[in-house]
């Protein structure tokens, strides 16, 4: 367990410093992280409100259930049925509890719906304020490159126009050669007239 343990922390560290070394590999993983809980927070508040109608549905089906004994209670009192009277109340009193349990059930994952909105906000502004700077990460990175290639681009352009100018005086150097060698020759060639 210790040399995995090691390798996995040696594995991290290294990772790490990478990330430092490459910030804008470090703003990605930051945004597909951001992106990753931003979908897992969607299925979530998805699932929520699936439990929410749920739960909306069994408090109206016990609420109903609850009328339908309340007039029952009331039917067998006017009755004089004491026997089913004190079943049908007990009967209600069990549906009121339980619709009552239902009920802060679904307080409760309303308000977890809500947390869960409320938090999927946050993500997502995160994620805005991340791909900002990753935008401008990028953009500073193209600058730098443009900038880059610009004092390659000079450092050239200098180099062939120094290395022009020298051709340029080679060139003159032998033109004058060649035009005294035909001096030379002219005078030698007239010499012999």
């Amino acid at each position: 367990m210790g040399l995995f343990d090691d390798l996995s922390r040696f594995l991290e560290n290294r990772l790490e410093e990478f990330l430092r070394n490459n910030p804008h590999l470090e703003l990605e993983a930051l945004l597909e992280q951001l992106r990753q809980q931003e979908e897992d927070t969607l299925k979530l508040i998805a699932d929520l409100q699936v439990q929410e109608k749920r739960s909306q549905d069994e408090i109206l089906s016990t609420a109903q259930e609850i009328q339908r004994w309340h007039i029952r209670v009331q039917k067998a009192k006017d009755a004089g049925r004491q026997d089913l009277t004190a079943a049908a109340q007990e009967r209600e009193a069990a549906l009121l509890r339980e619709g009552n349990q239902k009920w802060g059930h679904m307080q409760g994952l309303k308000e977890r719906l809500n947390q869960s909105q409320e938090l999927l906000r946050k993500i997502q502004v995160r994620r805005q304020e991340v791909q900002a700077k990753a935008a401008q990460a990028q953009t500073a990175r193209a600058q730098a490159q443009a900038q880059q290639q610009r004092i390659e681009t000079n450092g050239w352009w200098n180099s062939s126009a120094n290395s022009s100018r020298s051709f340029d005086d080679l060139e003159e150097k032998f033109r004058r050669w060649e035009t005294e060698d035909e001096l030379e020759q002219m005078k030698r060639n007239l010499g012999k007239k």
